[in-house]
């Protein structure tokens, strides 16, 4: 599992940011065309907005690979 930590000064993180920022994905652009295939899941259920923002506790799943989002 990996753990992508949000800012201090944030409340949450965009599921775009946060698959950079587990370099699952090398860009933005990257992202948008995995999540807008349906290849993302968040918390269980098929995730195809970009900026859908991502609070503590949140699990992300993409290409056999499990995300937390921790605080």
């Amino acid at each position: 599992m990996i753990t992508v930590n949000i800012r201090q000064e944030d409340e949450y993180i965009k599921l775009g940011q946060a698959l950079k920022k587990a370099s699952l994905v090398g860009s933005g652009v990257d992202a948008k065309m995995f999540i807008q295939d349906g290849q993302v899941q968040v918390n269980g259920q098929t995730e195809l907005q970009r900026g859908k923002k991502l609070y503590h506790g949140d699990v992300v799943t993409f290409n056999g690979e499990t995300i937390q989002i921790v605080k």
